[in-house]
């Protein structure tokens, strides 16, 4: 065992099970009701946009909490912060089982659940900096990701499977349960950071304040801005229009499952594989460049693979590169834009991303052909793309590997095999 390793506390994965616990909690309650909109519609007598407003109570609240969640996670930090997301997940996700029959009562509840998401969804690579070394980090955020990708899928797949046994009121009791688990879990298990003088790792950061005036007056955090808010947005709008993508093209309800399906799984894979072959390649941007090229790729095969077997392939690729590389992506971002805090960076790129998201949706709605193509809407997001391509092409490998004024420490060219410090600078 290396040196820093042996400082490391163990305990940082009980930390990392926990939060990660918490986002695959808050993107269930998210999206519980996407798949069974249908069966909702009955069995609350309302209309399907009323149904479909409850997926969108959540990017409502990211777009006016999500600075606010961020500056709570930065100044309070992780225990007061995403203790309070814990608490507010539990009771409201609880409290929707409990009222299940009723709209209203459970209109209420989800606002209250999604008041949570700034605070859990901007922390991910604050916990990573507080907890783990930095040759960890990426993993930490990949972990973390990875739980939150496990949740779309259990949405997805076990939500109408539990609402054709127990019914819509059983599949929130059944719901309501877990999330009350995993609050409990995090209050108890979570701690801010480790009692020991595990230090070597933390760098010094501006206040929040600061910090958001240095995201939008600093070239490279302008750019980065620029690349979130093109390739995120586009994650959203693809997300959004899968089955309207293929389905002028033949493709069946089905089968645009089974898209969707192939890209989460994938995602997860490269959670568990991309982080590692960045801290072992030392190289944070060549992941960046092709995640932006996994993503040129999916636009491409929803824009024009007659082929099922090609699309597959095609999301599939996307999903590994693109949504499995954010890990490395994100932590990349908070190594380019030190000295701004990790969850300020983090909650606004985030927020970049949700604001392209409705534009980029409302948008390709708006271009349809009159076959009900999307392809116009496609292209040109395959064009941001490219423009997206070529920012990162300009920008600098990460700090953290080159030693550049990333904070009091960073990892050395001389960093020995098994990822340890040979020195300070």
């Amino acid at each position: 065992m290396n040196t820093l390793e042996g400082r490391a506390p163990a305990y940082r994965w009980v930390v990392l099970f926990v939060y990660a616990l918490l986002q695959f909690v808050a993107i269930l309650l998210n999206f519980t009701f996407a798949p069974v909109t249908g069966e909702a519609v009955i069995f609350y007598g309302v209309t399907p946009l009323q149904i479909g407003f409850l997926s969108m109570i959540s990017l409502i609240v990211t777009l006016f909490l999500q600075i606010p969640g961020s500056y709570a996670v930065d100044t309070w930090g992780i225990r007061r912060s995403v203790g309070l997301a814990a608490v507010l997940l539990g009771v409201f996700g609880f409290a929707r089982g409990v009222f299940a029959h009723s709209y209203a009562g459970v209109m209420i509840c989800t606002w209250g659940f999604c008041l949570s998401n700034p605070f859990v969804f901007n922390s991910m690579t604050a916990v990573a900096a507080r907890w783990f070394p930095l040759e960890e980090r990426a993993a930490a955020v990949g972990g973390a990701l990875m739980a939150l990708y496990c949740g779309l899928i259990v949405a997805m797949g076990a939500t109408p499977l539990l609402t054709a046994r127990y019914g819509i009121a059983g599949m929130l009791r059944c719901y309501g349960v877990v999330s009350l688990i995993a609050a409990l879990a995090f209050l108890f298990f979570a701690r801010e950071a480790p009692a020991a003088a595990f230090n070597d790792c933390q760098v010094e950061r501006e206040s929040v304040l600061v910090g958001v005036r240095g995201m939008f007056t600093r070239g490279a955090n302008l750019r980065l801005l620029l690349v979130w808010f093109i390739t995120l947005g586009a994650w959203n709008a693809l997300m959004t229009w899968v089955e309207q993508m293929i389905a002028p093209r033949g493709f069946s309800s089905v089968e645009a499952g089974a898209v969707g399906a192939a890209m989460q799984a994938a995602g997860i894979a490269g959670c568990l594989v991309l982080p590692f072959l960045s801290e072992r390649l030392r190289k944070r941007k060549l992941f960046l460049l092709m995640s932006c090229l996994s993503l040129l790729v999916a636009l491409a095969g929803f824009a024009f693979a007659s082929s099922y077997g090609i699309l597959l392939a095609a999301v599939a690729c996307y999903g590994f590169f693109g949504m499995g590389g954010s890990a490395v992506s994100y932590q990349y971002a908070t190594e380019v834009s030190y000295p701004v805090p990790e969850a300020t960076c983090q909650g606004l790129l985030i927020w970049a991303g949700q604001i392209s998201g409705i534009l980029f949706i409302y948008g390709m709605d708006v271009f349809r052909t009159p076959s009900g193509a999307m392809t116009p809407s496609l292209v040109g997001l395959m064009a941001l793309c490219v423009l997206t391509f070529l920012v990162l092409l300009g920008m600098k490998e990460s700090p953290a590997f080159t030693g550049e004024g990333f904070g009091k420490v960073r990892l050395k060219a001389g960093t020995n095999r098994e990822g340890g410090l040979e020195g300070r600078s």
